[in-house]
């Protein structure tokens, strides 16, 4: 019935792909028990029906079976829960995360290299239809969900939010700003790490839910899209915007799909840097990572600093001969210098940046001008 109703949707009505929620509990017998050669999963799998459309598995169920890294076939995408959770923890300022947060960045390879994956197999998010929403994630330490009339005892507890200072809307300019700030360092993060970014509908322009994270009982503004903050938020629009035709443009991102994750990571050269290059600070205290990344056949690079600690610091730029750099982004800035199309990006002639506490800064190398 499960593969008819799928022949179905893309048959009769062209649908293109599907995303199976709670995906885990397809791979248990009738008992319950975990199967290792799960039949339904294989077949919709292999079918050759569904061999053209997109098939991604929230591969966990609400018994506790989690298989991120492990979901069996071949072409099975999954959400990458440790990616979101990773990524929140690193900007929240958590200690104890910088290596996760630097294997997230790269496509999570202490998950999927040991099965020769492609790198898109990782679907990667920092939220998703249900949980917090980007805004609230950055507004709000505790969920608010009284409205649903569960006493406030639905929805996840493990958030990974925080609301750096007040609960909830605040006129603290402080605060906005800082939030603004960290909105656009999880979004970069999102679009520059190898994987396949999932976006979700309306975290561009800070859509709210007023610290409800478990909205699916609400048919009412607390849910709906309001399309006022397009204007409002239009700086944060033009920042996506721009992410988007970054990763599009920037032949360093045009990693071959094709190949399995390893070979992608031994294709391209990656340094791994602290405020000195080569240098890296892994200690358990640490809230700052750089690194470059070099492709060989284009000889582009990238530099790329994440400063989750709370002050300014300050990083030596990696040498290259014969070569200058150009800033495409910086998430303390005000728009529109927080971020710039790769053909715009301004020269920066100094041996070192100074990176503000919280924020992001990416830089790529481009040969230097002649006579």
């Amino acid at each position: 019935m499960i593969i008819d109703a799928l022949h179905f949707w893309v048959t009769d009505m062209h649908v293109d792909g599907f995303r199976f929620d709670l995906a885990s509990v397809l791979s248990r017998d009738s008992q319950g028990h975990p199967m290792q050669e799960p039949p339904l999963l294989w077949s919709i799998d292999s079918d050759p029906i569904l061999c053209n459309t997109k098939i991604i598995a929230e591969a966990w169920d609400a018994a506790g079976l989690y298989q991120v890294g492990s979901f069996i076939g071949d072409r099975w995408n999954e959400w990458n829960g440790k990616y979101r959770d990773d990524v929140r923890a690193f900007w929240r300022g958590d200690s104890g995360c910088i290596s996760r947060f630097a294997s997230r960045l790269l496509g999570s390879p202490d998950i999927y290299c040991r099965y020769h994956h492609s790198p898109h197999r990782s679907v990667n998010f920092i939220c998703a239809h249900d949980g917090f929403t980007l805004n609230d994630l950055v507004s709000y330490s505790e969920k608010h969900n009284l409205a649903n009339g569960e006493g406030n005892r639905d929805g996840d507890n493990h958030n990974l939010s925080s609301n750096y200072g007040v609960e909830g809307p605040t006129d603290n300019q402080e605060i906005e700003a800082l939030r603004h700030r960290q909105c656009k360092n999880m979004l970069a993060t999102l679009f520059l790490s190898l994987g396949t970014p999932m976006l979700s509908m309306g975290d561009e322009i800070r859509r709210t839910q007023q610290g409800n994270n478990n909205a699916y009982c609400q048919d009412n503004p607390l849910s709906w899209m309001d399309w006022t903050l397009v204007d409002k938020h239009a700086d944060l629009m033009r920042f996506v915007t721009l992410l988007s035709e970054i990763r599009t443009a920037e032949p360093v991102f045009d990693w071959n799909m094709h190949i399995s994750l390893n070979e992608v990571l031994e294709d391209v050269s990656i340094r791994w840097h602290g405020v000195k290059p080569d240098q890296p600070d892994w200690s358990e205290h640490s809230h700052s990572l750089a690194l470059t990344v070099y492709h060989p056949i284009t000889q582009d690079e990238l530099y790329v600093v994440c400063n989750a600690y709370w002050d300014p610091l300050a990083f030596t730029l990696p040498s290259r001969k014969g070569c200058e750099w150009h800033v495409l982004i910086n998430t303390a800035k005000p728009s529109p210098h927080d971020i710039y199309p790769v053909g715009n990006a301004p020269i920066y002639l100094e041996d070192s940046v100074l990176v503000n506490g919280r924020s992001m800064i990416v830089m790529v190398s481009k040969q230097t001008r002649q006579g």
